[in-house]
């Protein structure tokens, strides 16, 4: 049953990426754990994530991808993931043809 649950809960296929400085890379999957975990955000807005991977991330619906990038960046920037540099995060939405 939580099979045929799963892909209609998280119905769209997310890729998750961020530039420091000039450098371009997928975000690490531990940095997307920390973010999509409530009890570090302290926000509800985006309980229907569910990292998969490195700069991969499932979510339902109602999360927006361009909100979900800016508090990223934002909440990875504040906690010094970028040495000292902004993270900028970029998120799109992947193909639906695999």
């Amino acid at each position: 049953m939580p099979d045929a649950i799963l892909p209609k809960m998280y119905a769209r296929k997310l890729t998750a990426e961020m530039t420091i400085g000039k450098e371009r890379r997928a975000v690490p999957l531990d940095w997307l754990d920390s973010f999509c975990m409530r009890n570090f955000t302290g926000s509800g807005e985006f309980d229907d994530t569910l990292p998969t991977g490195d700069g991969r991330v499932e979510a339902g619906l109602s999360v927006e991808p361009s909100r979900l990038a800016e508090a990223m960046s934002e909440w990875f920037t504040k906690r010094g993931k970028g040495n000292g540099q902004a993270v900028v995060v970029d998120i799109r939405e992947e193909s639906q043809v695999r």
